[in-house]
């Protein structure tokens, strides 16, 4: 592959869909046809560029974003094929991040899907122009008009098709160019006359194309309106101008397994598409504190953006990254304004699927990859030393799915905290974190399937075996009135003993003050010097409550009282007396039994409403409030969080795949009595259980 295409000769596009629309057979086609490969991969039989992971392999579906670069009329373009599948939504993040343009695939037969929906949205937070490709054109109820039509309502956007299919479903033999007004058939394109029974409608989707064309360019419409024919190079003119400013998107459509349509849409990526030289690029000088707009070209200082990372057994880690300005090149030294440390970078490569491809540098508009950097994490960026530059990151979505997870033998415990700190390093969109008051160390992802997968990545690749199950709800104990007790301790051993007392009075706060500690000593009934044990004890005390050993929040503690001996007290005697005393108190002062409450959005299609509704009404919810916006209903609703922990596989069984959430923590509330009872018992059972151990 040569290596000295200048910014205007490369386009980064990202392939964006619903899945099993046909993405990874798109790319496959669309390197055939440009020579990159040989032979034509498919997907059942698990011998395609794009998907080599073993999971994909064995699930017949894209997990994660794989870089196709490919040569075409004189460009690079280098098609980052994304997986389809919303649980894998940070890979397709990451890949738009680092694009200028989106193709979004649609299948001919299942038309606008949830999938789609969500990419499309997607790419309108990056304000990306974007082709779409009408695939699967030769299935059963295709129907390209139709699904042009269902894409223009249900994104409120204007789709001005540059193709029409000749054929439907099995009768699909190619395709006919708007623009030259030439059928192109079969998978070699073979140029024929537009055939007769489609010469009218052809010419009227044409008329079509031109006025759009030439609307975008006040030049344009002046010849245009005096009648004047336009020329083929001016009609792309157009065209690019309209899909390069959001004005329109334009429509193609094939079938990538018959490989019709993907030479035409190579063609369409260069002509309509923006390449890196086109696009503004910001970045933030963290010595000056100034905002700099990049110049895209190989003297300006290096800017590159980290947006995957792969964690590899047997070569360590892959960093998968795009040079935005300057030239990185092998064997160099970069700097990471995040960690504050110099990157030694050694051969650069750029990939083809798992094919690595060596090259001596990564010129600026261009994506690679190097192995082996130590400090730098997806999202950061690498410049230069001397000229430092922070390129924005990629947000991800919070996990809504999450499983505990306990290694299976001791020889899996001693690498388990080190693997799944890799594994969150591969995937952003997942989270570790060890839950103290259960003990519990919390996988979290996008869905069951997310989360699932990397149990079998953590097997596969390190070869750390895990279980999971629910995790268990973090309940804390509060109080609700207030309690005094004593608590004493007197040993006496023959020689020197032991002896502690201490009187405390325990007052409830509001929820959300934690814990509080006061004395109302006088007269030195307990010491000075035994009083920091006392608080001590109280806040080892706390982390165990009597109803079910849960910690204890939301109380004042007072130590008003006591009494000590000048030869026998100590202070692990005041300690232990505090415990007891605590105790004591706790029993009197009206124990219960907190549950975290979460805030949730959902945001569902209107005809789902009343199902979901219905549904919260079953989990103790309290909605409230209800918006609704094209379509779209968006509830806001507090939910105890024991009712919503597999609540991502739910919500999309009563949406058809189509609802969407988010839910953080807003505080702790009383469990009702009918329920506290069955998790006290439930969790005194679990405690006896693990002491007979």
């Amino acid at each position: 592959m040569k290596n000295d295409y200048r910014p205007e000769q490369i386009r980064n596009v990202a392939l964006i869909a619903h899945g099993s629309a046909g993405k990874t057979s798109l790319s496959e086609a669309m390197l055939y046809d440009s020579g990159a490969i040989k032979r034509l991969g498919k997907v059942e039989e698990g011998n395609t560029v794009s998907d080599y992971d073993p999971e994909e392999l064995r699930r017949k579906m894209s997990v994660n974003t794989s870089v196709l670069p490919c040569e075409w009329n004189g460009h690079k373009l280098n098609v980052l094929d994304t997986p389809g599948y919303m649980d894998f939504v940070g890979e397709v993040l990451g890949a738009l991040r680092v694009c200028e343009g989106a193709i979004v695939v649609v299948d001919a037969a299942s038309g606008v899907e949830v999938g789609t929906e969500m990419v499309w949205s997607y790419a309108d937070e990056r304000n990306l122009p974007r082709l779409v490709f009408i695939n699967k054109m030769d299935r059963e109820n295709a129907d390209f008009l139709r699904v042009v039509n269902e894409i223009a309502e249900k994104f409120e956007v204007t789709v001005i098709p540059i193709q029409l299919p000749v054929g439907s479903q099995s009768s699909f033999t190619g395709v006919v160019d708007l623009l030259r007004m030439k059928a192109f058939i079969g998978p070699e394109a073979k140029e024929e006359d537009v055939p007769a029974e489609l010469a009218e409608l052809a010419e009227e989707y044409r008329i079509k194309m031109v006025e759009a064309a030439a609307e975008s360019d006040d030049e344009l419409i002046m010849k245009y309106l005096e009648g004047e024919e336009l020329t083929e190079e001016e009609i792309k003119g157009g065209l690019a101008f309209g899909v390069k400013n959001r004005k329109f998107v334009l429509a193609l459509c094939g079938a990538a397994t018959m490989d019709i349509g993907a030479r035409q849409l190579l063609d369409a990526i260069i002509d309509f598409l923006p390449s890196p030289a086109e696009a503004e690029v910001k970045a933030k000088n963290p010595a000056t504190g100034e905002e700099e707009v990049l110049e895209v070209h190989e003297g300006a200082p290096l800017a590159t953006l980290v947006f995957k990372t792969f964690a590899d057994p047997y070569v360590g880690k892959l960093t998968y990254l795009r040079v935005y300005s300057g030239v990185m090149a092998s064997d160099s030294r970069v700097f990471n304004p995040r960690s504050r440390e110099e990157e030694r970078i050694g051969q650069l490569f750029f990939l083809r699927g798992k094919e690595q491809i060596p090259t001596k540098q990564i010129n600026p508009g261009d994506i690679g990859a190097v192995a082996k950097l130590g400090a730098t994490v997806t999202g950061d960026t690498l410049c230069d030393k001397g000229h430092p530059l922070v390129l924005p990151g990629i947000k991800y979505p919070e996990p809504l799915f999450s499983v505990a997870v306990k290694p299976k033998t001791k020889a899996d415990l001693d690498k388990m905290s080190n693997v799944l700190a890799r594994l969150v390093e591969e995937d952003p969109t997942l989270q570790v974190r060890r839950e103290l008051s259960t003990g519990e160390t919390i996988l979290s992802g996008m869905g069951e399937s997310h989360v699932d997968i990397a149990v079998r990545k953590l097997q596969q690749k390190f070869g750390v075996s895990v279980e999971t199950s629910l995790p268990k709800v973090p309940y804390r104990e509060t109080i609700t009135k207030v309690a005094k007790a004593q608590g004493k301790y007197k040993k006496q051993t023959g020689g020197r003993g032991q002896y502690g007392d201490v009187w405390l009075r325990l007052e409830p706060l509001p929820r959300g003050s934690g814990f509080e500690f006061a004395e109302e000593i006088f007269g030195g009934a307990v010491p000075k010097q035994y009083i920091p044990a006392v608080e001590k004890g109280l806040k080892e005390a706390i982390q165990s409550g009597v109803l079910a050993g849960f910690p204890v929040v939301d109380i004042r503690a007072v130590l008003y009282d006591g009494s000590y001996h000048p030869v026998d007290s100590s202070e692990i005697a005041f300690k232990i007396a505090t415990h007891l005393g605590f105790k004591k108190a706790m029993e009197q002062a009206g124990p219960v039994l907190l549950e975290p409450i979460m805030n949730v959005t959902i945001t569902v299609p209107e005809q789902f409403m009343g199902d979901v509704l219905g549904d919260l009404n079953t989990k103790r919810a309290r909605v409230l409030g209800m918006d609704q916006k094209k379509g779209t209903a968006i509830i806001k609703a507090q939910v105890p969080l024991a009712e919503m922990q597999r609540y991502a596989t739910e919500l999309r069984s009563l949406t058809q795949g189509r609802g969407v959430f988010t839910m953080e923590f807003s505080h702790y509330e009383e469990v009702p009595a009918h329920l506290a009872q069955a998790i006290i018992e439930k969790a005194r059972k679990e405690k006896e259980a693990q002491e007979k151990k």
